[in-house]
């Protein structure tokens, strides 16, 4: 897939970087904030050469025709309205620019119109040498307002949520699959089995996962804590995600964005600095594996696996890793990780699960025991420090909600 953006790491984006916080100063504090792409940018030249300047990508929407599936009222009009001639002449015009990362084909369609899509997809990877489509797919709480059985189904174009995944899978010549969950918005178990679908059709079909979480809030009486951030991305990190996108930067929907439309920083500023600052540090050793497969361990006598279609276990043995558990017996997600090099290391990518709503953040202590292997833990901060008992079981204290790597080499 072309691309400019390093697929070799980790990349945070965000949504929307509006005309009233474009000035040289706004992107600098973007990319101090730890943002390193936004999507649904125009082409505003004199913001893309500050783009350049600071590192950013753009991912530009307007370029070639818009689709989004909405309520699901245009399913299956897409190839009428959408001949793929006008990507065609959309690419004849375009003037390039080194800071655009990718070009914005539309969002959350129907299934009914994946077959036209890929090939709009394939149009588009051809006509642009430089740049990705862009696409991003429903979540699986997608319905329209009624939210009946019925109108669920005619969003989704599918049965089920995951045939609608695999027909992604099969119709889209993509190698990534992006998706929006808004956590805060719905529900953690249905976060999940999102993450549990979406995650192993990437694993299956050989594709990178990319996600879009909630940094602004749906209910103007709350705002999203530092703990629920952490919370979202150490878990769909521990599902092996690539890209994580946060919603919004601007004003794109809801409330509470990171800037308000003064273009002045709100309290979410410094939350996701923190946060994007974290992510990025796990990331240095987090890229250099991949996901095989993802655990809970201490979910027993919570709500949050309800209609997940995976069960929790006491501790995780991996053949590698062994007995791996909170010593509180709290809730981890726990990715089970291999080396890209081949290399013979291995590593737990693991998110303390114990506190989605961040209402009693506490110490959690990750026990473990492995063979004579050297062992490391990476969290937030940098390196951990990593106690070995006379029993030969490990430990290494984090916080609720937070990320931690641990390595096996």
């Amino acid at each position: 897939m072309n691309t400019r953006m390093n697929r070799n790491r980790l990349n945070i984006g965000t949504y929307f970087l509006h005309d009233y916080a474009r000035s040289e100063k706004h992107v600098r504090e973007m990319k101090a904030c730890g943002i390193d792409f936004v999507v649904c940018f125009d082409n505003d030249r004199k913001v893309l050469d500050l783009f350049q300047k600071y590192g950013i990508g753009a991912v530009l929407t307007g370029i070639v025709p818009g689709w989004w599936g909405g309520n699901g009222d245009n399913a299956g009009t897409m190839a009428d309205t959408r001949p793929l001639q006008l990507y065609t002449a959309a690419a004849a015009q375009f003037e390039d620019h080194p800071a655009v990362w990718g070009i914005d084909i539309g969002d959350e369609p129907s299934a009914r119109d994946f077959a036209h899509y890929g090939r709009v997809f394939d149009t588009v990877n051809r006509a642009f040498p430089m740049q990705f489509p862009y696409v991003n797919l429903y979540p699986n709480y997608a319905s329209v307002a009624q939210n009946t059985s019925d109108q669920t189904v005619n969003q989704l174009g599918t049965t089920t949520y995951e045939e609608h995944i695999e027909e992604y899978v099969k119709n889209f010549p993509a190698d990534y699959i992006c998706y929006d969950f808004y956590l805060y918005s719905f529900n953690v178990n249905s976060a999940y089995e999102n993450l549990r679908i979406v995650s192993d059709a990437c694993l299956r079909s050989g594709r990178s996962m990319w996600i879009v979480l909630q940094v602004n809030s749906n209910r103007p009486e709350e705002w999203i804590s530092e703990n629920e951030l952490r919370f979202q991305a150490f878990g769909a990190m521990a599902f092996g995600a690539e890209n994580i996108i946060w919603a919004c930067y601007t004003a794109g929907w809801w409330h509470h964005q990171v800037l308000d439309a003064h273009g002045e920083k709100t309290e979410q500023y410094d939350k996701l600095s923190r946060v994007n600052r974290e992510i990025h540090t796990i990331a240095q050793g987090y890229s250099d594996f991949r996901r095989t497969a993802t655990h809970f361990v201490g979910f027993d006598g919570t709500e949050w696996l309800k209609g997940v279609n995976q069960t929790s276990k006491s501790a995780l043995d991996t053949g590698i890793f062994f007995d791996v558990h909170a010593a509180e017996r709290t809730p981890l997600v726990i990715g089970q990780m291999v080396s890209k090099a081949n290399d013979g290391s291995y590593a737990l990518m693991i998110a303390a699960a114990d506190d989605p709503y961040d209402r009693q953040q506490k110490d959690v202590t990750v026990t473990f025991r492995t063979d004579s292997r050297a062992v490391t833990a990476l969290g937030g901060d940098g390196y951990l420090p990593v106690d070995r008992d006379e029993n030969g079981y490990y430990s290494v204290k984090i916080r609720s909600n937070a990320g931690v790597l641990i390595v096996a080499r």
